[in-house]
């Protein structure tokens, strides 16, 4: 592998037959999903709960950000854990099923048919973070030393697996009455487990050994994050409670104010990271990766009038609209076209010159990829999310497909270069 540990010790490669293709189905997910936004703009002048924009949630949620996050994690982990993969046997089955599984559950709510399809898909996704989890916790494991960075990436799987267990209960609820309510009730409790409990702390817990490694930092202090680790689940714990219980919406303020101190407490990490850096020149994978340290902060503070707007019953839907957009579209795709290009180079070039890397010139990791090409997809993102935003203020469907035709072309660019990374041939200098 590319990484070294803190004893400059190398550590075991994960076999990229088993982390490629999740980069691969990440991307197409991707590119499905834009699609489908360009497709479907108009359901987006309306109620935030439709057959259209419930797939493209979950493509988004599922086939993008968590089948990316699998895939690397299982690179990743290995080197945050000082250890070998456990098993490589359960990479390829989490792989199998669950790109099986998310179209199976997507299809079913596009057409909004809660169905075998639905139910099929969620017991394969379950049982494919199932193998995941079982996958990390045998790596983790291996090492007698606890990393901090590991147990956040493991802890968010925990949540990943409860978070689908729930939203498969809401699928069986439509047709056998599991909860006293309606499942609708139900949406801000699961996407909540799965934002902050799930993609909030594998991101946290990743960034925050990635960040400093690729800037090359001195700067390192576990005592910070667990702290941070602490507040999130903590205020997610609270969360949970306080929906449970159905309190004085006014309440939900006390978890939201944890989660903006933890992120505030991972942007002071980061910045320490920032000043304390060796390598002073940035690439625009790494301004991208920092930019979305401070982004993070930008859905918290539109929860806040949606929390008062429910205070007094006055629930906003283009409010909820643009907080769910941003999220997914925004934040989470916004880290992960940083570190694509940071982490998937590296792989590959891994794969195709190891063997020769010391006895021949090689081109660089980030030669495989064409920069002007990711800068021109980060143009026709940033323009998407801003034109796709107004649109939904306004409720203007031209102004909705003209930002989902920009979000298009972002996604084909991005395409186009993790594919142009993947088919890469040895090209010995």
């Amino acid at each position: 592998m590319f990484f070294t540990n803190g004893h400059t010790t190398t550590v075991k490669n994960t076999t990229h037959k088993i982390v490629l293709p999740f980069y691969l189905y990440a991307a197409l997910s991707f590119l499905s999903a834009s699609l489908l936004l360009l497709l479907s703009a108009n359901a987006f002048t309306g109620h935030y709960f439709n057959p259209q924009i419930l797939a493209i949630t979950h493509i988004m949620a599922l086939g993008w950000g968590t089948m990316m996050i699998l895939g690397s994690s299982h690179q990743l982990v290995p080197v945050l854990s000082e250890s070998s993969l456990y098993s490589n046997f359960l990479g390829y089955m989490s792989f199998a099923l669950a790109a099986t599984g998310i179209p199976l559950l997507v299809f079913a709510f596009y057409n909004f048919t809660m169905t075998w399809q639905a139910k099929t898909g969620g017991w394969l996704i379950v049982t494919a973070v199932i193998c995941y989890l079982v996958n990390l916790a045998g790596t983790i494991t291996k090492n007698k030393t606890t990393n901090v960075h590991a147990v956040f990436v493991f802890t968010g799987a925990l949540w990943l697996l409860i978070t689908i267990l729930l939203g498969l209960a809401l699928i069986y609820n439509f047709t056998f009455n599991i909860f006293s309510m309606g499942s609708l009730a139900y949406l801000p409790l699961h996407a909540h487990m799965g934002i902050a409990g799930w993609f909030l702390l594998v991101v946290i817990g990743v960034g925050s050994r990635l960040i400093p490694m690729f800037l090359i930092s001195k700067y390192n202090n576990p005592k910070l994050l667990w702290m941070i680790y602490a507040l999130i689940n903590t205020a997610l714990l609270f969360f949970i409670f306080l929906f449970q219980y159905d309190v004085i919406k006014s309440f939900y303020l006390f978890p939201l104010t944890m989660f903006i101190v933890a992120l505030c407490t991972f942007g002071y990490y980061c910045y320490q990271c920032f000043v304390q850096r060796i390598r002073r020149k940035l690439d625009e994978q790494m301004k991208m990766s920092l930019l979305t340290v401070i982004t993070m902060l930008l859905p918290m503070i539109i929860l806040i009038p949606v929390i008062v707007l429910l205070c007094n019953d006055l629930a906003d839907k283009k409010l909820v609209m643009i907080y769910g957009f941003i999220i997914f579209f925004g934040w989470i795709s916004s880290i992960i076209f940083a570190m694509t290009f940071k982490t998937l180079p590296f792989i590959v070039w891994n794969k195709v010159y190891h063997l020769q890397s010391a006895n021949s010139k090689t081109p660089n990791p980030k030669d495989l990829f064409n920069n002007k090409i990711f800068k021109a997809m980060s143009v026709a993102y940033l323009a998407g999310i801003l034109i796709f935003i107004a649109g939904v203020i306004f409720a203007n469907t031209f102004i909705l497909r003209t930002g989902a035709a920009s979000l298009l072309i972002a996604a084909i660019l991005y395409n186009w270069n993790v594919i142009a990374v993947l088919t890469h041939k040895r090209n010995v200098i």
